[in-house]
């Protein structure tokens, strides 16, 4: 059993006084131990870590050792390395006990840059100890702290303006941290209401908050949309507990990861339910997984859940990846604490795939969702894609989604006739790639590649890629379409009508702006 956590904000305002003290910051930490060590880190091995720690009795090694690996440290050091609050001061915010001489750590409190975000800005993050600092497999009530997955949903939000954000199963408060950053500058300070079924995970979110000095966010207990219910956002995030996980005997249930659904239902009640809480032209994003069942798409499945929302609702999912049922089954066991060749490891792994043959799964999709609630009566927006290759680390995603957004609702007021009237501009971030079999004078393949947004590669045809070349804004769509019809010799009423839905889509994903 867990110490009761204690968000006392004079103890948490002397502990980040301490932690800002020893630079106890993520970069510092990566070049205490070198790339190596941090890369065996993220794989769950400490040992690379340990070792370069031993020599250095300093501060931030100290706390390095303590709080991002969870290892027992000498009493007398954690007292120089937290001058301010002491040892008996993190055992008073439940974030340790003492053990003798030493310091058992109970909780881990990591430092975490944001990719994309103003300022450089960097989080300490507080969460319970992972499986390497345990040991062994993960409680069933255990906080998770900053995973690739949370990375990534906070790397997707939205930065549009938003007055109310509702963060659903926020865990540690990533993503409402995330929010409350990425609107941070707009004239009036955002609302956020971060719910969980976990009561130590709001803990964590109110700690967290007060470590950060992020004020405005409120923690509401209750599963999906219960909390809120009759209330509206401008914008949901969501990183639900989407595993598919069998509801037998024998199988743990990790709250911060199952919800109790049989299947994709989980994922399937969110798209249902979320249009109720959303205002008109309200986003939701979040993460998911989709099954294919006895041969049927993944992301068909998806588009239904969409069609029978009680509230019309457009979307865009991008699916990154699929796995088979074996390949999900060890993920998610291995995830659990649970390694290949310990004792019921393979059980595991055989409740999972009877699991997914009662219902005939032969894969697992996994994507991003984003939703919204339009503000006419008719949905438009049905965007349904696989985007399987490495995306860009810039960590801008949230704006390019925003950008695309705004770009699809100028282009459904726009007809073909204003389209070939306006003029565009190709985006800074896009060049081209020609291919050409040896001695030939004409390429094979013409591609534009996309260093950007979602770093898509499109190939194209000499028209397109002639129009993309001369968009800079001088011209206008029909002109250039008319001129390149006559250098080619073609028919140009046949070209413009070849041209406009495409030049759409370059549009939308950002390969072109309308000047």
């Amino acid at each position: 059993m867990e110490p009761t956590l204690n968000p006392d904000p004079a103890l948490i305002a002397a502990l980040r006084s301490d932690l800002s003290a020893a630079g106890y910051r993520a970069d510092a930490v990566r070049s205490v131990w070198g790339s190596v060590a941090d890369t065996a880190v993220g794989h769950g091995l400490h040992g690379p870590a340990l070792a370069a720690l031993a020599p250095r009795t300093d501060a931030l090694a100290t706390l390095a050792r303590l709080l991002f690996l969870g290892v027992r440290t000498d009493r007398d050091a954690v007292a120089r390395a937290l001058p301010t609050l002491g040892a008996h001061g993190l055992v008073d915010l439940g974030f340790a006990r003492i053990d003798g001489d030493a310091v058992a750590p109970t909780v881990l409190v990591r430092p975490q840059d944001v990719a994309g975000a103003p300022d450089d800005a960097e989080w300490w993050i507080a969460s319970d100890l992972d499986e390497a600092a345990l040991g062994g497999p993960l409680p069933t009530g255990h906080v998770l702290g900053v995973g690739g997955a949370s990375l990534a949903l906070a790397g997707l939000q939205l930065t549009t303006p938003a007055g109310r954000v509702l963060d659903v199963g926020t865990g540690c408060g990533i993503q409402a941290l995330r929010a409350h950053l990425a609107l941070r500058t707009q004239p009036a300070p955002p609302t956020i209401v971060a719910t969980d079924v976990s009561p130590r995970a709001l803990e964590f979110t109110r700690i967290n908050a007060l470590l950060n000095e992020v004020e405005g966010i409120e923690t509401r207990l209750g599963s999906l949309f219960e909390p809120v219910a009759g209330e509206q956002f401008d914008r949901v995030v969501s990183n639900p507990p989407f595993v598919i996980t069998p509801r037998v005997a024998g199988v743990p249930e990790y709250e911060y990861r199952d919800a109790g659904y049989a299947g994709d239902d989980l994922v399937a009640a969110f798209v249902s339910g979320v249009g109720a809480v959303l205002g008109p032209g309200g986003t939701a994003q979040l993460l998911g997984n989709w099954e294919y069942r006895a041969g049927q798409d993944g992301l068909q499945r998806v588009r239904e859940w969409v069609a029978a929302s009680p509230v019309p609702l457009e979307a865009w999912v991008i699916e990154r990846e699929r796995l088979d049922p074996l390949a999900y089954a060890e993920l998610w066991v291995r995830d659990g604490g649970t390694a290949p060749g310990t004792a019921g490891y393979g059980a595991l792994v055989d409740a999972w795939l009877a699991d997914f043959a009662a219902r005939e799964v032969d894969a697992v999709g996994f994507g991003y969702l984003l939703l919204r609630r339009p503000a006419s009566a008719i949905p438009a927006l049905a965007r349904y894609e696989r985007i399987t290759h490495p995306l860009p680390e810039d960590g801008a995603l949230g704006a390019h989604l925003g950008a695309a957004l705004a770009a699809f609702d100028t282009l459904e007021q726009v007809d073909d006739a204003a389209l070939a009237a306006a003029r565009t501009i190709v985006a800074d971030d896009v060049t081209e790639a020609r291919h050409h079999l040896p001695g030939a004078e004409a390429p094979s393949v013409i591609e534009l590649r996309q260093g950007g947004g979602l770093g898509r590669t499109l190939e194209v045809d000499p028209a397109l890629a002639a129009l993309v070349g001369a968009s800079d804004g001088e011209l206008t769509v029909g002109q250039l379409s008319d001129a390149i019809a006559e250098l080619l010799e073609v028919d140009a009423a046949a070209l413009r009508a070849d041209l406009l839905p495409r030049v759409r889509e370059l549009v939308f994903i950002g390969m072109l702006r309308l000047a």
